[in-house]
């Protein structure tokens, strides 16, 4: 897998912990969108995906969408 840009929309609005953990994560952008919050980030490798994906369940954010984008 080669660097790739994704998009993740999840429910709701994120807490304060959880955007800290979000943005602690690396190169992110977060942005309210509701009834949704957009989450931007370019992702290095498959790994990396996985743990912003086991991120996002550990913080009990409900992924609506992801995509790849260009």
């Amino acid at each position: 897998m080669s660097e790739s840009s994704y998009v993740f929309r999840v429910s709701g609005r994120l807490s304060d912990r959880a955007t800290h953990a979000v943005l602690g994560f690396g190169e992110l952008e977060v942005t309210a969108a509701p009834p949704e919050t957009i989450i931007y980030c370019h992702v290095t490798d498959e790994e990396r995906l996985h743990r912003l994906l086991t991120l996002f369940r550990v913080l009990g954010l409900d992924v609506v969408s992801m995509q790849q984008v260009p």
